[in-house]
């Protein structure tokens, strides 16, 4: 009898932790549209739809991101900051946790795990690298941690992603290019950080243009970290010992890589860049001479998106696994001052840090009046 009743406590304490596990297992696949369709937009038409299990707020968020020297990353902490210290977000948050750890995936991916062992309700991240996460993806889905990527985003359909198209992007810059180098050419290519996905899809999308375009290409890469400094130097020497090009693409650094072709008194060519507000300054300026821009990207506002949609998720609203945020784009004769570009402000600062459908706006001062380190 005894021996009975035991047995029949041990099967119900591991019928009850077996649910448990269960239950704490991640979001549950449900049918859309999201609670904000026009804010959460899904990817494509076959993205599904997560609905995780309401938790009582005020939330513990962590920011876990690894590269911070450059300027797009340092304004996106500071762009979390200051969504994190507006009112109506303040309120639905007790804590919010920053922390940068550098290009050591290792380092990201231990961040992630102290922040879940540490009881944290959701991560958002900029990850290093896109196929490294899958141990702690699991541990977050088992913990019920709520983990949205987004900029350089996971491979995975157990945490959100949160992203412009990067892909399209690339492919964007890659038609600029083919329009405005009819016959084809030499083209300086200045990449973003390695392994990125972000890098990768980039660098993808302008290839599979320039190679479908039937003109003859030679493409000269070299490596400038979005970082105007890198980004300079790296476009100085390939002008040195490959150049003159007929065109240019960079992923950022931009206003660098232009400041590299005056030094070297390099003609201006067409350019499809990033967002930058240098760079912007430097097109409108000079687009007479030559330097005829596409100018696109999304700025580092998109880390608002990230944590409004984790949000969203723990307060039990429905959000795609995948959201896609539109680009900014602006391209020759169609930079203004004061709206496309803002000569009082930064080289530095990015441009396009509204995202209307999801009620997030920001001023320079807003963003810039916040700190890179990390809290």
């Amino acid at each position: 009898m005894i021996k009975s009743l035991v047995g029949g406590i041990v099967a119900a304490t591991a019928f009850v932790m077996l649910n448990s596990a269960a239950m704490a297992a991640g979001p549950e696949i449900v049918k859309g549209p999201a609670a904000e369709p026009d804010c959460f937009a899904p990817w494509a038409a076959d993205t599904q739809f997560f609905k995780f299990p309401k938790k009582a707020g005020p939330y513990r968020i962590a920011l876990a991101n690894g590269y911070i020297a450059n300027t797009w990353r340092i304004q996106m902490v500071q762009t979390a900051k200051a969504y994190a210290a507006q009112k109506d977000v303040a309120a639905k948050l007790k804590e919010f946790k920053v922390v940068s750890t550098g290009e050591d995936v290792p380092a990201q991916i231990s961040a992630i795990n102290n922040f879940i062992d540490s009881g944290y309700d959701a991560i958002v991240v900029n990850a290093q690298n896109p196929t490294a996460f899958g141990p702690v993806i699991k541990r977050a889905k088992e913990a019920g941690v709520v983990l949205v990527a987004f900029d350089n985003i996971l491979d995975t359909k157990d945490a959100i992603n949160v992203n412009v198209d990067q892909k399209g992007l690339g492919a964007l810059w890659g038609k600029w290019l083919v329009s405005h180098v009819p016959n084809g050419g030499k083209v300086l290519e200045v990449r973003g950080v390695a392994g990125t996905s972000v890098d990768t899809d980039r660098h993808n999308g302008i290839h599979e243009v320039l190679d479908a375009s039937g003109k003859k290409w030679a493409v000269t890469e070299v490596v400038g970290k979005w970082d105007d400094g890198v980004a300079q130097k790296a476009s100085a020497d390939a002008i040195a010992t490959n150049g003159p090009f007929d065109g240019v693409t960079g992923q950022g650094g931009d206003t660098g890589i232009v400041q590299a072709m005056i030094d070297a008194k390099h003609p201006f060519v067409p350019f499809g860049g990033e967002t930058e507000n240098g760079f912007r300054k430097f097109c409108a300026a000079h687009a007479a001479d030559g330097l005829k821009c596409s100018s696109a990207g999304t700025g580092p506002a998109q880390v608002a998106v990230a944590i409004k949609t984790a949000i969203a998720a723990l307060e039990g609203n429905v959000v795609p696994q995948s959201v896609k945020l539109p680009l900014a784009i602006v391209e020759d004769p169609n930079f203004k001052a004061g709206q496309d570009f803002f000569p009082d402000q930064s080289d530095n600062f990015f441009v396009g840090n509204s995202f209307p459908t999801c009620g997030i706006n920001f001023t320079a001062q807003e963003i810039m009046g916040q700190t890179k380190a990390d809290q």
